[in-house]
This record gives C-alpha cells, sequence and structure tokens, in this order.
C-alpha cells in the first residue's frame, strides 16, 4: 500500500463494487458522516442512507448510494458493507420516484409499528437515493 493511502473495499450482497487504494473516504455514518484517512483510529459504525463519497488524487473520484450497512476501519482499511449499494451514475431517477411513491403507499397502509417502521425506513431510502441522483 503506498503511504498515505487507505484500502477501502465496498460490497454489497450482489457484488463486490470497489476495491482500491485511495486518498481518503467519506462514510454516511448514523451519528454524521465522516472521513477516513490512512492510520485512522479502528471504528465500526452502522451506516444511514446516503453517499460514500471516494477521493484519489485530490478529488472525488467516485460517488455511491447506499442505503445503509456497516463500516469497519482499521489504520490500513475501510470495509463497508452494504445493504444496498448503487454508483450514481446507475440510478434510474424514474425508478427512484416508483420506489419513493410504493413507500409511501406503503406507509400509509402500515397496520402496525412494526410494518410503520418499515415502511418509513424505505421512505428515508428511497428519499436519499432521489437526492443522490441529483
Amino acid at each position: 500500500m503506498a503511504e498515505g493511502k487507505v484500502s477501502f473495499e465496498l460490497v454489497s450482497p450482489e457484488r463486490l463494487l470497489l476495491s482500491e487504494e485511495v486518498d481518503m473516504v467519506e462514510v454516511p455514518g448514523e451519528e454524521g458522516d465522516f472521513g477516513v484517512l490512512a492510520r485512522h483510529a479502528p471504528l465500526i459504525s452502522t451506516l444511514r442512507p446516503g453517499v460514500i463519497k471516494v477521493h484519489d488524487g485530490g478529488s472525488v473520484t467516485q460517488r455511491i448510494f447506499v442505503a445503509g450497512g456497516f463500516a469497519e476501519v482499521t489504520p490500513t482499511r475501510c470495509t463497508v458493507l452494504a445493504e444496498e449499494a448503487l454508483p450514481i451514475g446507475e440510478i434510474d431517477r424514474a425508478a427512484a420516484e416508483q420506489r419513493l411513491s410504493d413507500a409511501r403507499d406503503d406507509l400509509l397502509d402500515a397496520q402496525d409499528a412494526i410494518r410503520q417502521a418499515a415502511a418509513e425506513r424505505q421512505v428515508k431510502i428511497a428519499e436519499e437515493l432521489l437526492k443522490a441522483a441529483g
């Protein structure tokens, strides 16, 4: 690994999306965004729906939407296990809008607290997905 680089790996249930040495990774943690550089203190965090930004060569080289998951950080590595992940360029805006509409319908139809909480989470994911699409 190059000095000053951090090894970043992003895995979703479907595939390994990214595995490379980068300058920095910005991660949407449940308690707020955090940046990971080489020699970062060890950390485990849950993720909220949002966008991971990969920095290399002084600029953001990749932006990837994640619906949630976990991040594990060590001094040399950042591993993200995402529930769902999609590069920003692959987001289908019409599908995202339909997803939000369906989630809102599910929220209206929720019959108990468990279904309501699940529907609220799906609404939040769909809203963040649309925001990421621009």
